[in-house]
């Protein structure tokens, strides 16, 4: 017998809509191939420099050192220890750091705690409890692209992209365009929007939501009686910007911290906190979902769980060389930024500058640069992937050593010239 070679008719058939939506979702996706790929200046000179996948590697090492010296297993680590939400002594370990880095109004206690496999199932868990198929969770341009398929794919929610146009994204009269999203979509379907999804710090803009921003959106969301759900993944990566001058830096403020009393019901306040980017170790897939007034949303995680300083020191560091960087080569990049990993940077406008004999047109759709890049072999993510709402925008992540973001922007210099 000849070898099956399954066509799109056969998947068809054989596999779900949402097993078919998941096909059309991974095809699209590169990072993995990325990823087995990557550039070492003596094991692999050919390959990728991913400055495109939100990773901080400038923690590699102190955190192995401090792994290697502390870490130890014992026999019930291996056991479903105290159930599928997490062990008693994680979740009091995750309270006391939430506690003692957080600032809450209220302290965490263990029981305020749900841990998860990471961001992506602790978002994807919130989405099927909250949200029926259909109905709707308000995210606002630009955005993290997974936040996506994890609202969507498996909870087959609906992720209505708030479009911002000329209001900062991250200001108060942003609220407004939150606002008239969730009643054209509840007028045009008929289905209910359901809870706004908040990124603070702000990925991929690098920056803090203001006080009075967080005050409306609470507003906005009692009003509706919609939940809101903070994720505070960057929380402890926000840093010194040495580069941007002239500008007034927001301090990070945790949803956690706040009296919400006579803004939102506490039961519609959900924060999300995960270790991956604080510590720099993505491959932990530890994850906590903290919500202080809805027991009834812990009860319903039973059974979903089965599925499911130094640092600021050189990521400002990290980030003053790719901004000088940038600065020197006159690439646009949005300035502003004191928290997370990226830069938000205009390689669009730099190559039509460089390139007068192309058309506008033809980066119109980023995936010209896009591809430009990856012959490149270097990895910047593609800013219309994550809801930017003009061409020729990218995402590049700063939070690695100086000689790989020196080897990244060679090859992004070499792309555009």
């Amino acid at each position: 017998m000849g070898s099956i070679s399954p066509s799109v008719t056969r998947y068809s058939e054989t596999f779900s809509q949402r097993g078919q939506n998941a096909i059309a979702l991974g095809a699209k996706r590169i990072t993995w191939d990325i990823v087995s790929d990557m550039w070492h200046p003596e094991t692999n000179c050919s390959g990728y420099l991913s400055v495109g996948m939100a990773e901080n590697t400038l923690l590699h090492d102190t955190l192995l050192d401090y792994i290697h010296s502390n870490f130890q297993l014992s026999a019930v680590h291996l056991t479903y220890n105290n159930g599928s939400m997490g062990s008693n002594a994680l979740r009091k370990a995750v309270a006391h750091f939430l506690n003692r880095h957080f600032q809450p109004f209220r302290p965490v206690e263990p029981v305020h705690v749900l841990m998860t496999n990471g961001c992506s199932s602790a978002i994807e868990h919130l989405s099927w409890t909250f949200l029926n198929p259909g109905d709707a969770i308000l995210l606002s341009k630009p955005y993290y692209s997974t936040f996506i398929a994890d609202i969507s794919l498996r909870p087959e929610a609906v992720v209505v992209p708030v479009e911002m146009g000329d209001v900062d994204p991250l200001s108060p009269e942003a609220v407004d365009e939150y606002e008239n999203a969730a009643i054209e979509f509840e007028a045009r379907t008929g289905r209910r929007v359901r809870a706004v999804m908040l990124c603070n710090p702000h990925n991929p803009l690098g920056r803090c939501y203001p006080r009075a921003t967080v005050d409306r959106l609470m507003r906005f969301c009692q009003s509706r009686q919609m939940h809101l759900i903070s994720d505070e993944i960057y929380a402890l990566s926000v840093w010194n910007n040495r580069v941007d001058d002239n500008i007034s830096f927001t301090p990070f403020e945790s949803l956690l911290s706040r009296d919400t009393t006579g803004l939102i019901d506490p039961d519609l306040v959900h924060v999300l906190w995960i270790m991956s980017k604080d510590f720099g170790a993505n491959g932990l897939r530890v994850g906590a979902i903290i919500s202080q007034a809805n027991p009834e949303l812990h009860v319903a995680q039973k059974s979903l769980s089965l599925y499911s300083f130094t640092n600021r020191e050189l990521l400002s560091q990290s980030h003053e060389f790719l901004a000088h960087s940038l600065r020197n080569h006159q690439i646009e990049y949005t300035h502003g930024s004191n928290a997370g990993f990226f830069l938000w940077i205009n390689l669009g406008k730099k190559y039509l500058n460089t390139h007068p004999e192309v058309s506008a047109k033809d980066v119109e759709s980023t995936d010209f640069l896009f591809q430009k890049l990856l012959n490149n072999k270097v990895y910047v993510a593609h800013g219309l992937a994550y809801g930017s709402e003009k061409p020729g925008w990218f995402r590049v992540v700063f939070a690695h050593p100086i000689p790989w973001l020196e080897e990244a922007m060679a090859r992004i210099i070499r792309t555009i010239q």
